[in-house]
């Protein structure tokens, strides 16, 4: 498949890595030279330096006979314009545009989209995106890190053992036998900065951060085996006002069960947009690092603190602050993935790296059937695929045990005919199932030709 990605910044440059991993023809537009060598040098990509909006500029990438145009450059209105010159003059046929801007995203203009005006085939929201996993990380607030595959049917589950841990010191092969109706399955251990893929032999230790794919149903009982107290989140405090903490509030106001939430924003005029659109949020105009404005809004008795301003070190500093002022869950947006390895040591508790979540967005879109979602762990250090099982592949009809995965792979879960089974070695993998594996980033091309991915890949 012959794609064009449009921005060679963190997000284009991740997507160009697992698009041309899966052996598609890739080439990357950008109008910063820098960034375009920096793709052509470490990735199997072609580059073109220049606007991704003008015409002749998409002729010289191989418009004029590529499957799909990938927008992600920094503006929305340059992603609009290159989809439209993609579809009137180049006829793309899958075009797909990365817009921040909210105006854009309201329900009531989505006919903008249609083929006859704005021909966009996919729109991707970073706010959209980043505040579900928001959302995802207060529904689990003892997990440091979570994502959902199989429709919702199963959750990834990123843990820290601590003292008091019930299954701390006990072989994983026990935890089977343990508790044989739990339907999860640890799949990730880091330890002293190292990831893998565990054995069955393999114990868990206090300081251990370990990776769970659980089903959606036994979330709770999995928290509580792993020594984690499932608390509701009935009180929370949201440091920044811009889009993310705006989506998120509106979305707390419009759930059932009732969460007092609050805003801390420092630019006056996006505190007063705040406090016009939200109806039950208090909004506090002032600096989120103030003690005494974390204090009135009674930092001390919130259940959790989201920091999600658009400064990384903000974000860590007022998580900090949070919680030594007593809040007992901090929650912070970290786009630098270098800054991750300071989370433990600044006793922050979970972040949300912005771009990993737009990535996996673009990707779980662009993909038909086949490998349906990907989620990045760490610094691209391993992967969750989701995937579906063709008939071509080497795994279909066999049993698990019997499948010759690399060492860094793991089977977490498999969906058959709509229920999800637990993976266990004799389990068979039929084709139409979909599976759901971890995989360190080099055995990912192993798994891919296991898959048959590159095969009638769409």
């Amino acid at each position: 498949m012959k794609v064009i990605i449009c921005g060679a910044g963190q997000v284009g440059w991740q997507i160009a890595r697992h698009l041309s991993g899966e052996r598609n023809d890739v080439t990357v537009v950008d109008n910063n030279a820098d960034l375009v060598r920096r793709a052509t040098d470490t990735l199997d990509v072609q580059g073109i330096a220049g606007f991704a909006s003008y015409p002749d500029i998409l002729d010289r990438a191989g418009a004029r006979d590529a499957d799909m145009i990938i927008a992600a450059t920094h503006s929305d209105e340059v992603n609009m314009v290159t989809c439209q010159v993609a579809h009137s003059i180049f006829a793309i046929p899958r075009k797909v545009a990365r817009l921040r801007s909210q105006s854009y995203l309201t329900a009531i203009y989505s006919d903008l989209y249609r083929r006859d005006h704005m021909p966009i085939d996919v729109v991707i929201s970073p706010e959209r995106e980043v505040a579900d996993a928001a959302l995802q990380r207060l529904a689990a607030p003892a997990a440091f890190d979570t994502e959902t595959f199989l429709d919702g049917k199963v959750q990834l589950l990123g843990l820290t053992i601590e003292d008091g841990c019930p299954v701390v010191n006990t072989p994983l092969r026990q935890l089977t036998d343990l508790f044989s109706t739990l339907r999860s399955i640890v799949v990730g251990i880091r330890r002293d900065g190292t990831l893998w893929a565990p054995d069955p032999g393999d114990q868990l230790f206090v300081g251990d951060d370990c990776y769970i794919v659980a089903h959606a149903d036994d979330i709770r009982r999995t928290m509580e085996i792993f020594g984690k107290s499932v608390k509701k989140q009935e009180r929370v405090v949201l440091i920044g006002g811009g889009n993310v903490g705006l989506t998120v509030a509106k979305e707390l106001e419009a759930r059932a069960e009732r969460v007092r939430a609050k805003v801390i924003e420092r630019n006056r005029s996006v505190a007063e947009r705040a406090a016009d659109t939200l109806e039950k949020t208090i909004v506090l105009h002032g600096d989120g690092l103030d003690a005494a404005l974390l204090s009135e809004a009674n930092i001390d008795r919130a259940d959790a603190v989201l920091c999600v301003t658009d400064d990384d070190k903000t974000n860590m500093l007022a998580a900090v602050r949070a919680k030594a002022a007593g809040c007992p869950m901090a929650i912070a947006l970290i786009n630098d993935p270098t800054l991750v390895p300071l989370m433990g040591p600044l006793g922050i508790d979970a972040y949300i790296n912005p771009r990993a979540t737009t990535v996996s967005s673009i990707l779980r879109h662009i993909r038909h059937g086949r490998v349906r979602g990907v989620y990045s762990i760490g610094d691209a250090e391993a992967e969750v695929i989701e995937a579906e099982v063709l008939s071509t592949s080497p795994i279909a009809g066999q049993q698990i045990r019997d499948i010759d995965f690399p060492e860094g792979v793991l089977v977490g879960a498999v969906l058959k005919q709509d229920k999800v089974v637990k993976p266990l070695g004799g389990l068979r993998i039929d084709e139409g199932d979909l599976i759901v594996l971890f995989a360190m980033t080099k055995d990912v091309p192993e798994v891919e030709r296991l898959l048959q991915v590159s095969i009638d890949f769409f």
